[in-house]
């Protein structure tokens, strides 16, 4: 990971799905630059190795078990970090499921419900609810994990490709809401990347040719920084990788 002489200190960084692939890195990423990360992920074992990870390095997080669709969770989660922190600098939304890859009408209730609840409707939730504690920080910045499959609606993805879309609608929303404040939200477009994700939906890809999820993390660290000034733009990592500019 490299050195981004913890520019980052001081603040206070909210990243859910924090556990594996994506948001594991970036909470490594955040804390490795300074910030004190806020993991939420649904499993504590996980949390608790990242948070070793974390220690290792000298960085530091709290840790947050929670489903992000358990809306009376996410409720109390405000006046939580309000009383704690005092303010949000930045927010990573990056939990998402993909569940079954199936033709539209087939796909089970249950699953649309779930990935909708999962990929859009805690992501309207988390907005929300930290909205105010955005509105403390000098440079609240929002990172909003998307997919390339909103623009290709690949077949079979329906449930995953319809969340994400309504997803990106909400990241562009609230940008053009929040456009005179400090806060700046934007869309990430990853990217087929090394994530036990990526491995059930492609099982015969050879996960070696795909980007680390490290390597995304270091674009997604460059999104939270107070000196990015994008705002309702989707960035895709492979146009990013091409011509990089990570600010000093």
């Amino acid at each position: 990971m490299a050195n981004h002489n913890h520019h980052l200190s001081e603040r206070y960084a909210l990243v859910t799905g924090a556990s594996r692939g994506i948001g594991h890195s970036t909470a490594k990423a955040l804390a490795a630059a300074g910030a004190h990360v806020i993991a939420l992920a649904r499993t504590t074992g996980a949390l608790e190795e990242l948070d070793d990870e974390i220690q290792q390095a000298g960085g530091s997080a709290t840790l947050i078990p929670v489903d992000v669709t358990n809306a009376e969770a996410i409720d109390q989660l405000a006046p939580a970090l309000l009383q704690r922190f005092g303010k949000l600098d930045i927010f990573v939304a990056n939990a998402g499921v993909l569940n079954d890859l199936c033709p539209v009408p087939d796909i089970d209730r249950k699953i649309w419900d779930g990935v909708l609840a999962t990929n859009l409707t805690a992501n309207w939730h988390l907005t929300k609810v930290l909205d105010p504690l955005l509105r403390q920080s000098d440079a609240g910045r929002v990172v909003y994990v998307s997919t390339g499959t909103t623009e290709s609606f690949k077949p079979f993805w329906g449930a995953y490709t319809v969340s994400k879309a309504g997803l990106e609608a909400l990241a562009h929303t609230y940008a053009n809401e929040i456009e005179s404040s400090a806060i700046r939200a934007n869309v990430l477009n990853p990217g087929p990347t090394r994530t036990s994700m990526r491995k059930v939906a492609m099982p015969g890809e050879d996960p070696m040719t795909l980007p680390h999820p490290d390597e995304v993390a270091e674009l997604i660290l460059e999104m939270c920084s107070p000196e990015y000034q994008e705002n309702g733009v989707k960035i895709n990592y492979r146009d990013w990788k091409e011509t990089p500019n990570v600010p000093e």
